[in-house]
């Protein structure tokens, strides 16, 4: 259930490659950078207005509108007709689809996103993958590092599954819908067609065509063990 075709439509996204002989998802992440140092071809074919910031090897494709406040440190493809808005900081190793929305006052590091996804407003997308049409609410963050930062790993029914990835912040199957000010727990894979209520706290995995809501919990406190 973790392969990408499981979670992905690879024709809605020109980087495909990236998924050659991965299991899992998660592990293009760490193929992102690779594939960018030797395929992307810096150019800008879009529009700017006004100042954006961009710096280092960044392509931006036809059509694709630059706001004056948007921040974008390569290496960064960015593909035909999206709208990347005033306040947005995209930095090293982000590939976007087409017809993608970037807005304001949001972060992307080392992610993937799929085309006509959108991230529109006060959101932080690290170390993640967003299938087509993906919607995150605004103020949804997609946490990418545990507290002890320690490998994280995604919590299944069957138990956890290591993934070896120090950062990781979730997969987002296509046209899944992340509420308002919900946070996802590193290592969080969401499946296809679902949808996340409102200022859920999320971790583990949300099987395709499901709900998730908080509930009312009693708060826990455990005494945590000492590092060495």
């Amino acid at each position: 259930m973790f392969s990408p075709e499981d979670l992905l439509d690879l024709d809605r996204t020109e980087h495909s490659v990236i998924f050659e002989n991965v299991t899992h998802a998660w592990e293009a992440l760490a193929k992102i950078g690779t594939y960018l140092q030797f395929r992307l071809k810096p150019g800008i074919h879009g529009r700017l207005i006004g100042k954006p910031f961009i710096s280092g090897a960044v392509y931006i494709g036809p059509g694709t509108i630059i706001e004056h406040g948007a921040m974008i440190k390569g290496p960064a493809w960015i593909g035909e007709g999206c709208e990347i808005r005033n306040g947005a900081y995209i930095r090293e190793n982000v590939v976007v689809g087409n017809g993608v929305v970037l807005g304001n006052s949001s972060e992307f590091k080392n992610c993937l996103i799929f085309d006509e996804a959108q991230i529109p407003h006060f959101n932080y997308v690290g170390d993640s993958i967003l299938g087509h049409k993906a919607h995150l609410g605004a103020g949804t963050i997609l946490s990418n590092v545990r507290l002890d930062h320690d490998p994280v790993s995604v919590h299944t029914p069957e138990g956890p599954m290591t993934t070896g990835l120090r950062k990781f912040g979730a997969i987002i199957g296509d046209r899944a819908e992340i509420g308002c000010n919900s946070v996802l727990s590193p290592g969080s894979v969401i499946g296809r067609d679902t949808i996340i209520y409102p200022g859920t706290s999320w971790r583990g995995v949300l099987p395709a065509h499901s709900i998730a809501k908080s509930e009312p919990q009693t708060l826990r406190v455990t005494p945590r063990q000492k590092r060495d």
